[in-house]
């Protein structure tokens, strides 16, 4: 599949979604799919007993998310299933460790007593233990650690969190994998869709034609603008943030590597990140901000400040340009309702949502094209103005 086609990612969903739905639930072709056919060890004997651990983890995570629900619905568990089916799909080769690490990555932070029964949660603690104790000393101590690596305790910000996991990534590199297979998930799962609203629209020649061919009717949507949803477009820009901030602090942090899976998925993040600013942009367009002169302005304004670097950097509100601190006022917030509050007032700014997409699609090509690219400014201190 292409790690960053909505298409496949829609496909996916649902072939795990449908296994997890059937009145007698079948752990291995769930585990036969998460895996994409690949062995976890050439010891056919070996290979099989991973494999018969990886049923019990399974078993234990349907138990442990059978209360919850991803933000816009879904189960809860479909999110650490998918995030194994894209790192494994990503890998040559994959190993037991890694999918362990995938599988269980968020655990410790979404697996809570406050959510179970007593009795049930003294059940839940034991399979986990149990889990625990088929593998070897060293095995066992070495996935807790990997887990703590990926843990965001309640008192770090998101990027001292992500700064200490990439220190730890010297010892453990396959961390960055779990951790960029997991916003990769999170990218993908912000639309509940029937098909991929980009398909069949390039919205390249539409910016285009609106610059440069005077006679352009303008973008029409194919359908009626849908109601709103708990994910609206200024949430889904600052997951894109959220993206950049992972890549730019990769880019500094992270010890060299040539892993082959850690590059397909931090560039599969950013396709991925590339397109939803593009849906973003053409939906703007199509329901919001229909004036073509408008629309024009802000392009070309767009393209003056992206082109002059300024885009490549945190920047402080001056007042003169739009998307003059755009990081630093709206998504810069590490108190909850602080942040809200900003991506609220940015939902009510149509204006700067258009050019905040287009600064994304300008920031996720900068990724792509250039392999040592960063956004200045962002480091495990948090975002300061340059």
């Amino acid at each position: 599949m292409s790690m960053f086609d909505l298409t496949e990612f829609f496909k996916l969903s649902a072939v795990l979604n449908y296994n997890l739905s059937a009145a007698s639930l079948n752990r291995y072709n769930v585990l036969k799919y998460i895996l994409a056919g690949k062995q976890l060890d050439p010891d056919e004997n070996r290979d099989r007993e991973s494999k018969a651990l990886l049923m019990e983890v399974l078993g234990y995570l349907f138990s442990a998310y059978s209360h919850k629900r991803r933000r816009l619905g879904p189960m809860a568990v479909l999110h650490p299933l998918r995030a194994a089916a894209l790192m494994t799909r990503a890998a040559d080769e994959v190993d037991l460790d890694s999918i362990l690490t995938v599988l269980l990555h968020d655990i410790l932070e979404d697996v809570k007593s406050i959510d179970f029964e007593a009795q049930e949660w003294k059940e839940m603690e034991q399979r986990l233990f149990q889990l625990l104790e088929h593998m070897e000393p060293e095995q066992e101590s070495q996935l807790i650690q990997r887990l703590k690596c990926l843990t965001r305790t309640p008192l770090e910000s998101y990027y001292r969190y992500i700064g200490r996991m990439l220190e730890s990534s010297s010892c453990f590199p396959d961390v960055v994998e779990a951790k960029l297979a997991d916003r990769l998930d999170n990218t993908l799962d912000m639309r509940v869709d029937l098909e991929d609203s980009l398909v069949g629209i390039d919205s390249f020649q539409n910016i285009f034609q609106l610059l440069f061919v005077n006679n352009y009717p303008g973008y029409v949507p194919r359908s009626e603008h849908l109601p709103s949803t708990v994910m609206n477009g200024a949430r889904r820009l600052y997951q894109l943030f959220k993206n950049a901030v992972l890549l730019s602090l990769i880019r500094q942090l992270a010890p060299a590597s040539d892993r082959r899976c850690r590059k397909i998925l931090f560039d599969a993040i950013a396709e991925a990140s590339l397109r939803e600013a593009q849906r973003t942009l053409m939906h703007l367009v199509g329901y919001h901000l229909k004036d073509h002169r408008a629309q024009r302005d802000l392009i070309l304004d767009a393209m003056d400040y992206c082109y002059s670097g300024r885009s490549d950097l945190v920047t402080k509100p001056d007042g003169s340009r739009l998307l003059d601190g755009l990081f630093s006022t709206y998504f810069a917030p590490t108190q909850k309702k602080a942040l809200n509050q900003q991506l609220d007032s940015l939902y009510q700014n149509k204006p700067l949502m258009i050019q905040t997409s287009i600064a994304f699609i300008v920031i996720f090509l900068g990724f792509l094209n250039d392999s040592h690219y960063f956004i200045r400014g962002i480091s495990a201190e948090g975002i300061k103005a340059r």
